[in-house]
């Protein structure tokens, strides 16, 4: 393993910005700091719970991943699938050529605390059948060295393989470092990375530069690929996100993403008529999105 760190592209610390019904995020990737990193198009750090949520909206030609701190977040979609994803948790759903879905947080009091990633699909795969992977936190591997612990939801580290599977190749960890800790996180060099502290204060790169809680460290490309990351006198927590650029023309108009502006259109037209993939949608309205009306 080459011992050469990676070194910060820069580090920023993320808008708060609404979203969905009344509920607010910090927007890491899909504003001026970051607009998009290939292959990811967007990531919100979101702290909310009821009457705000995440009410029906629809999704095409891409990935949506949730993971959860804390907290509980409900779903339920168009085509039937519905459940509650717990703490620890993370649903990797593929909407391929179209899902219309709800997303409420489950509870007036507890907020529901967690992330989503919006990964984007290789333009051959875009319009593949939906399907939804429903990790379990007993189902993510917990790998730990040098005071650091690691939950290896897709990829690998510390020799220990995640077990989602991925039609782009992408990896994601949640780090726990305790004080004088130490992480070195292989990451190929061709990739695109970063690291969002939400927790604490870490130590990153030949540079030493640190990073604070609730900031970005963009990571540059083409350079090393060991990741060394460290702890000093405090805990911290904080994910790592890294991906294999597709180096394809993506258009984004809102949920849905497309390789052309014509694709959008036809995606529109589809949604508007319920037809190639959309077909039930303008009819179907959730159960879940009346949560927000009916406080226990």
């Amino acid at each position: 393993m080459d011992n050469k760190s990676r070194s910060i592209e820069k580090i920023f610390t993320p808008p708060v910005v609404p979203e969905g019904d009344g509920a607010r995020v910090r927007r890491i990737i899909g504003t001026s700091h970051l607009k998009k990193l290939d292959p990811f198009l967007m990531l919100d750090h979101f702290n909310a719970r009821l009457p705000a949520g995440f009410p029906d909206h629809p999704h095409r030609g891409f990935e949506t991943v949730t993971y959860m701190l804390s907290g509980t977040m409900y779903h339920e979609d168009f085509k039937g699938h519905k459940g509650i994803i717990n703490p620890g948790d993370c649903q990797w759903m593929t909407a391929g050529k179209g899902i219309l879905h709800a997303e409420m947080p489950g509870s007036w009091d507890e907020p529901a605390d967690g992330f989503q990633l919006w990964i984007n699909l290789p333009n051959k795969e875009r319009y593949c059948d939906p399907q939804y992977q429903e990790i379990t936190k007993d189902k993510i591997p917990v790998v730990s060295k040098d005071n650091t612990t690691v939950k290896v939801i897709a990829g690998e580290s510390l020799g220990t393989k995640g077990p989602i599977y991925h039609r782009t190749p992408t990896f994601y960890l949640d780090v726990e470092m305790e004080a004088n800790g130490k992480l070195e996180q292989l990451i190929p060099k061709n990739w695109n990375g970063f690291v969002y502290l939400y927790d604490g204060e870490i130590i990153i790169g030949p540079n030493e530069d640190k990073v604070g809680k609730n900031s970005v460290a963009l990571l540059k490309r083409e350079e090393a690929e060991t990741l060394i990351i460290k702890t000093k006198d405090s805990k911290a927590k904080f994910i790592i996100i890294a991906g294999q650029p597709l180096e394809e023309p993506v258009v984004q108009y809102g949920p849905f993403i497309a390789g052309t502006m014509e694709e959008i259109y036809h995606t529109f037209e589809d949604y508007q008529l319920g037809k190639n993939g959309f077909e039930g949608a303008m009819e179907w309205a959730s159960e879940i999105k009346n949560m927000s009306k009916k406080k226990k």
